[in-house]
């Protein structure tokens, strides 16, 4: 019988043939190291009942490669939420497993910022936006805290070889447009369930364009269109990026010129306008310029896929063309990180913000997954850079929340309006 000839890999079954030791392809089954795991206050106390089921009293197997994220509760959780945070907290003392402390951060934000996020690294996270270092050419993925609880028992984690689906990137954004709204491009194209159980790799010359923090947006939101990772490749992007913040070589992983693809997208930059995500699915997006003069109550600027430097500076220069906040409107600002904060500081960016009237809160993940911070009232409307609108989403199913860029939130807080046509008064 004729020896048939394999198809080259994609990105990601390179990064995952590393990480089993062994050549693998999409639905193969994998069983892979891990490079780094994160778990969250909201996921650890669930991986530590599960690690004391299988073996009570158990070492983490690499504590090296582990970080605990303290960054969904803070004092305005509730004691309950502290005592979790607290029982996290003394398990990572006592194997010297690193923290992100409340009040640092996003776990996923300062693990970019740290160089952990590095190409060809399998990156898996028990929250579901660990996606976002796929922008740093790594395989990354959301996991559960049982899979959290074997990585730590054994250092290990099975995976089943996702197909990859290239998103075909060309042209450039026009001014005023973000990579927000590429991403809610996406996932009014696609939906929410487009590229289930499936690898996006963002491909072509518009990739140039897209700086890291564009592409963090667009790896940590592929999750949101049912991917399992949004990987990009290893440009001089990259290797800038890197330079900054990891002083090591790195070992990038591309795809063969002969790799298969399940599925195609292409996307001209060009023709992608401000959108907006409608309550209550991340995939009821419509042109923005389209959206009905609905009153805004709150904006929220934060989160890992809006609370970044650029995001500020987008939405302060949307902001300042106002000149205010209109009546009625609260604009709460949460950082990303500690590390964003200070640069607004430093920038004079967070007193040109305080002094029109926005609210600062610590940097964390906020009011986005409405366990701590500022949550929304009955019925009240709000806009905000997060990445998820469902019902609850911000603690009160009882409002609504619209999602778009930085810059587009910053002018609903200046209008008082999902669009920029009437200024409230």
């Amino acid at each position: 019988m004729e020896h048939q000839k394999m198809n080259g890999l994609t990105i990601a079954e390179k990064i995952l043939s590393r990480a089993a030791r062994r050549a693998v392809r999409a639905g193969d089954i994998a069983i892979c190291t891990p490079d780094l795991a994160m778990g969250t206050d909201g996921s650890i106390p669930m991986a530590l009942d599960c690690l004391d089921q299988m073996l009570p009293g158990a070492a983490p197997f690499s504590p090296s490669t582990l970080v605990f994220a303290f960054d969904h509760y803070d004092a305005t959780s509730g004691a309950g939420a502290q005592a979790l945070q607290q029982r996290a907290r003394r398990f990572a003392q006592v194997h010297g497993i690193a923290v992100v402390e409340v009040g640092e951060g996003i776990g996923h934000q300062c693990i970019l910022e740290s160089g952990a996020a590095r190409p060809g690294r399998l990156m898996v996270g028990a929250d579901s936006h660990a996606t976002s270092y796929g922008a740093a050419n790594a395989f990354a993925t959301g996991i559960g805290s049982s899979d959290l609880a074997g990585i730590m028992l054994c250092g290990q984690l099975w995976l089943k070889v996702p197909e990859s689906m290239r998103v075909v990137v060309s042209g450039n954004l026009a001014p005023g447009v973000c990579a927000k709204d590429i991403a809610l491009t996406l996932a009014r194209r696609m939906g929410s369930d487009g590229a289930n159980y499936r690898v996006l790799e963002f491909q072509g010359p518009g990739v140039a364009t897209l700086d890291m923090d564009d592409r963090i947006v667009l790896a940590n939101m592929a999750v949101e269109l049912g991917a399992k990772a949004g990987i990009f490749p290893f440009d001089g992007t990259t290797q800038q990026w890197l330079s900054t913040v990891f002083g090591g070589r790195p070992e990038p992983e591309h795809a063969d010129a002969d790799a298969h693809y399940a599925d195609t997208m292409h996307l001209d930059l060009a023709s992608v306008v401000p959108q907006i995500a409608l309550p209550h699915r991340v995939d009821n997006v419509i042109d923005l310029q389209d959206a009905p003069p609905t009153p805004i109550d709150m904006v929220y600027l934060g989160t890992c896929t809006g609370g970044r430097v650029k995001d500020y500076r987008e939405a302060l220069d949307a902001l300042q063309r106002y000149g205010r906040i209109a009546p009625g409107v609260r604009l709460v600002l949460a950082p990303a990180s500690e590390s964003v904060r200070r640069e607004l500081e430093r920038s004079g960016m967070l007193d040109a913000f305080v002094s029109l009237g926005a609210e600062l809160r610590p940097p964390g993940c906020g009011s986005c997954c409405g366990t701590c911070g500022t949550a929304p009232s009955n019925g009240q409307n709000v806009a905000s850079t997060a990445n998820r609108n469902f019902k609850g989403r911000m603690g009160n199913a009882a409002a609504s929340i619209f999602l778009a860029s930085p810059r587009a939130c910053a002018t609903m807080a200046a209008t008082g309006v999902l669009c920029a046509g009437t200024v409230r008064e």
